[in-house]
């Protein structure tokens, strides 16, 4: 089975070099090139690719945008497998969010995004180690995604109110979400959180 690959980054060295890569591997064939959100999402749309290679900051439409677009389009297909330099939890956690089914940083040896590609066309998942490690320490700790978003707002500094109007709640629902996690941290208060998120990696 041949699979279908586009690949989008707005470097031009990197989607040659990406491109080269790919075209000589057998199984595989790189359907095209794009180096924007907009541009992206109409080559999906006129190639219909098994995989497409994201990356998340691009000028005209960043990567999470498209991994929005493309799950509101259709939950399975075509498999997202984001490629970046950004490796912050809140990347990581905001394209899994969204919707894409894996992510690597771009110094990933080429097996590791080979097999990567190979993995997503069969079902799975595919993440690099410090990406893995960064989900598993959240869900370790028992943070749920509304949790896990509230403290990422909190640390961004904003005021419960604000954060109930950034995420569409409550105030009171703020609140609620806060004295929920806290106990999760072991933490105190805000301030301790916040420490306790960054020195776990969960912002």
């Amino acid at each position: 089975m041949m699979l279908r690959v586009i690949v989008v980054d707005d470097h031009p060295v990197v989607r040659d070099g990406l491109v080269g890569m790919l075209s000589g591997e057998d199984g595989i064939e790189v359907l095209g090139q794009a180096d924007s959100g907009p541009a992206a999402l109409a080559l999906v749309a006129s190639a219909d690719p098994d995989i497409v290679l994201l990356d998340l900051r691009m000028p005209g439409g960043d990567g999470w945008s498209v991994i929005t677009t493309l799950r509101e389009q259709s939950l399975d297909r075509p498999r997202i497998l984001v490629l970046t330099t950004y490796d912050s939890p809140r990347d990581i956690h905001r394209a899994m969010d969204a919707g894409a089914d894996g992510y690597l940083l771009k110094d990933a040896p080429r097996a590791q995004l080979v097999q990567a590609i190979k993995d997503l066309a069969e079902g799975r998942q595919a993440m690099s180690d410090r990406v893995r490690d960064s989900l598993a320490e959240a869900k370790a700790i028992g943070l749920t995604e509304r949790e896990r978003r509230v403290l990422e707002l909190v640390a961004d500094g904003l005021t419960n109110r604000a954060i109930g109007s950034r995420l569409g709640i409550g105030e009171a629902t703020v609140k609620t979400h806060l004295a929920n996690l806290y106990p999760k941290l072991g933490a105190a208060d805000r301030a301790a959180a916040v420490r306790i998120a960054w020195e776990r990696g969960l912002v």
